[in-house]
């Protein structure tokens, strides 16, 4: 029977680089969320990063629902409050292919829900949603991806969904090969696969990639342990024997993956594998053989049919010719677009009696969503930081994917040409904002319509909106803006809806403003007491230009340090004036009565001494004249 489906691909990875070549370690940041130092668990004593400064939420003690979950204390849980929509953002993550895991954890409180429920997306595309009764299967309490990530960033998202807070016990970034996975055709750099899930067979051991001791390039996958298909279905069977040609580039598989299978028995000899999967999807089906039954010892003696949703995908499967030998790795991988909810795989023998399988391994094709202008969401986040928004908008990540999760107040659209988002309209009235509105946005170049009425806005309004030529509603009423209309709002020819009424604007209306009520566009300036200079406002005064306003506020500055400086001089001196006279004051009756003092000791002194004169006359007789 011929091969019924383009789709499907034979990869036989039976040739490709051995691991052992020398090869620089792959990328690897594991961090416990929650965690505010470094800690190392067993078995292999793997290196988790505290957690710090990559979002917010609340750090709390862990109760980890599974035995697979890794042995963390702690965990991050994101609270309702915060907002619907919570990111890690982790930086300086090198251009590559990453395996991403993100565990999920409980929080040891009871007052919180035992089991929450929401999303999670990894570079804005959704990948995994929890359903009820995650915590009691081991391979759902964790989602898996293998996604690029190209521009140096990691955003792993959890999203709200209205049943409990988010809990996230650990997050892992693994570096794998560039072309892991590579399942051919429609397979690029825009697409994702997340892990439906991974089993080996014949074996009831959980193992990691790093329990096999496998390859780091591999991303450490987790391999859910498959005892049996079904009761007397198949028999299991295992190998100490070396595998060949399993640990090789580009998904460097672990060799023990292969020393261990299940056969069908002679009451059942198809094998049969069904996985619950979304409906109208695309999957990518991953096939694991290495002959290791040894009763199987040469070519033609075990050939079988790969028929998957009952269409036969590879005909005549023999191990061991397509492999080469007994004992070697053989990969078979088929894309499959289910419409149904579940997906079969069956292994129909047509010779040997029996077919084998060794690991089964199911990816849902997902493509990437594509991203939101660079500039638009700085943009906002800027706009977030002036206006105060409240926590619980939860502006984190991007604000238009997962398209699921958009932002609250954020209209977007999608321009299906540069293949971006972009956002045309901002609606967040009377949502309790009170920062002001800053120049950035007029980066948000697609506007329709920005209401912002009935908050706290203060500041003024900024003049680049101008150049936001798109904008046809502009609401700002009921806020606190102050100062003048800018006159750029006159280039807004587009503009069907001006509402600046309720604030503290003053000025007269700009004629450029003005004049659009002649293009039949609605207006609204009332309750601005000084606003003037249209009707329905009160006339204006002599207009001053805006210099003029700053050159008279300047002289009357000036004018009034001059008089306060005279002031202060006459005042000194005035001081200096009155300190002296009362100095004087103080020492005139002690001054008075020394004069009257001096004055008698002089008089005394001139007495005697003319009575001594006198008397030396009379003793001496008359003088001798010549």
């Amino acid at each position: 029977m011929m091969l019924r489906f383009i789709l499907a691909s034979l990869l036989i990875f039976s040739v490709g680089l051995p691991s052992s070549l020398a090869r620089p370690a792959p990328y690897a940041l594991r961090i416990s969320c929650g965690a505010r130092k470094n800690v190392r668990t067993p078995p292999t004593y793997a290196l988790w990063f505290k957690d710090i400064a990559y979002t917010g939420g609340i750090p709390a003690n862990a109760t980890t629902p599974s035995y697979i979950t890794p042995p963390l204390k702690t965990l991050r849980y994101f609270p309702i409050s915060e907002g619907p929509n919570n990111c890690y953002n982790i930086v300086r993550v090198p251009k590559g292919h990453y395996s991403v895991r993100i565990f999920f954890g409980l929080v040891t409180q009871p007052s919180l829900d035992k089991e929450p429920l929401f999303d999670i997306s990894i570079e804005g595309t959704q990948i995994s949603s929890l359903k009820s009764g995650w915590s009691s299967h081991d391979d759902q309490v964790f989602a898996e991806a293998l996604i690029f990530l190209l521009g140096g960033t990691a955003t792993i998202c959890f999203h709200s969904t209205g049943h409990g807070d988010p809990a996230i016990l650990s997050i892992e970034i693994l570096q794998v090969d560039d072309k892991a996975y590579n399942f051919g055709q429609g397979w690029d750099q825009g697409v994702i696969l997340r892990t439906a899930t991974r089993l080996t067979c014949g074996t009831g051991k959980p193992r990691f990639d790093e329990d096999y001791s496998g390859d780091h390039w591999g991303g450490d996958r987790f391999w859910n342990p498959m005892r049996s298909f079904g009761k007397g279905a198949d028999s299991p069977r295992s190998t100490e024997n070396t595998i060949k040609k399993a640990s090789v580039s580009p998904n460097f598989y672990p060799e023990a993956l292969y020393q261990s299978a299940l056969v069908s028995t002679d009451d059942q000899p198809d094998l049969t594998y069904s996985i619950d999967v979304e409906p109208n999807r695309k999957y990518s089906v991953w096939l694991h053989f290495a002959e290791i039954d040894a009763t199987i010892t040469a070519e033609g003696k075990r050939v079988f049919d790969v028929v998957i949703n009952g269409d036969t995908f590879f005909e005549d499967v023999d191990i061991i010719k397509m492999s080469g030998d007994r004992y070697a790795a053989l990969v078979l991988n088929a894309t499959v677009t289910v419409s149904g909810r579940t997906l079969t795989v069956v292994l129909q023998p047509k010779a040997g009696g029996h077919a084998i399988v060794n690991a089964i391994e199911v990816f849902e094709i997902i493509t990437a969503e594509f991203k939101t202008l660079r500039d638009e969401v700085s943009a906002l986040q800027k706009m977030k930081k002036a206006l105060a928004l409240p926590s619980r908008f939860g502006w984190n990540g991007d604000p238009c994917v997962p398209p699921q999760h958009p932002w609250s107040g954020a209209d977007c659209q999608l321009d299906k040409n540069t293949s971006r988002w972009f956002i045309d309209g901002l609606d967040l009235d009377n949502q309790g904002l009170k920062g002001f509105l800053p120049n950035d946005i007029s980066k948000l170049k697609h506007l329709q319509s920005i209401n912002l009425s009935e908050n706290n806005i203060r500041g003024g309004i900024p003049a680049s909106l101008g150049s936001v030529t798109s904008l046809e509603v502009l609401d700002l009423s009921y806020n606190s803006f102050n100062g003048s209309i800018p006159a750029t709002l006159g280039e807004l020819t587009s503009l069907r809806i001006l509402n600046l009424n309720g604030n503290s604007l003053s000025g007269k209306v700009p004629a450029a403003v003005g004049g659009m009520l002649l293009h039949r566009a609605s207006f609204n300036f009332t309750d601005n007491a000084g606003l003037c200079g249209i009707p329905g406002l009160p006339a204006c005064g002599p207009h001053l230009s805006s210099g003029a306003k700053i050159g008279i506020a300047f002289g009357v500055s000036l004018a009034f340090l001059l008089i306060v400086a005279c002031a202060m001089i006459w005042w000194k001196r005035r001081q200096n004036i009155l300190r002296a006279q009362q100095i004087a004051a103080r020492g005139a009756p002690y001054a008075k009565k020394r004069t009257h003092v001096s004055h008698d000791i002089q008089m005394s002194r001139h007495g005697h001494n003319n009575h001594g004169q006198a008397r030396t006359a009379v003793e001496n007789g008359p003088s001798l004249l010549s």
